[in-house]
């Protein structure tokens, strides 16, 4: 669903955020990519969605290349920034609505979506009201569920916990998980490494813009665990 070859990305002074980081992310797989702040898991991931352009290497969201064809892997995928910039003067409603027409989700599927996700994450009485008035934890939820309305078959996450209570944070977990099992998959960074552990089927270590660290979660923690495994990673010169 996912496939990154030899990503590279220089700023300028020729300093790399990213050097010749390659993985692939398969349908099923919820894939948490984890690092330091600085080591290169915001531009990756901003790279992926065609946010950022790169010059090295090549990004394919189910085969199709983001470099050559951006608006059709944008068609297939869902992007959600560690701070989500919504429209404050529209209503949640409105915004919904406005993400739906977007990616031409039929009137039924909208309805029913957003009925199921605006009740799971206790947002569905808020959403004739303001964005302006919302929480950062409201405008999270907001940003997830507009996310899901058009069933993305790849949802790219970065950071999604932060700003959520404890019960939208099992929520989301729960509805990850579901949406995997239905043949998408997710690529997400987090701190929150006990999550990462229990959560994920695979896992990606970044260090200093490179991949240290990669494979099925089980193999890259062995008898130790994430946490300890990270902090050896990282603290190794």
């Amino acid at each position: 669903m996912l496939t990154i070859r030899h990503f590279t990305k220089s700023y300028k002074g020729g300093k790399k955020a990213v050097d010749d980081l390659s993985l692939v992310v398969e349908r099923g797989d919820i894939y948490g990519f984890i690092g330091h702040n600085g080591a290169g898991k915001t531009t990756t991931i901003r790279a992926v969605v065609g946010v950022l352009d790169f010059e090295q290497g090549e990004i394919e969201i189910d085969g199709i290349s983001i470099k050559k064809d951006p608006l059709a892997c944008k068609a297939k995928l869902a992007y959600i920034p560690d701070n989500p910039d919504l429209y404050d003067h529209l209503t949640g409603i409105q915004y919904l609505n406005f993400i739906g027409d977007l990616f031409s989700v039929s009137g039924a599927n909208r309805e029913r979506l957003i009925g199921q996700y605006g009740d799971a994450f206790q947002l569905t009485a808020s959403l004739g009201d303001l964005i302006s008035s919302y929480s950062h934890g409201m405008k999270q939820k907001l940003a997830i569920i507009s996310a899901l309305i058009h069933e993305p078959k790849l949802l790219v996450l970065d950071e999604p916990f932060v700003g959520l209570d404890p019960k939208a944070a099992h929520t989301l977990k729960t509805i990850m998980a579901d949406v995997c099992s239905r043949g998408s998959a997710i690529f997400f960074s987090t701190h929150v490494l006990d999550t990462a552990e229990k959560l994920c089927n695979k896992i990606a270590i970044i260090k200093g813009g490179r991949l240290i660290a990669h494979g099925k979660t089980e193999e890259v923690r062995g008898e130790n665990s994430l946490e300890d495994v990270f902090m050896e990673l990282i603290d190794h010169d």
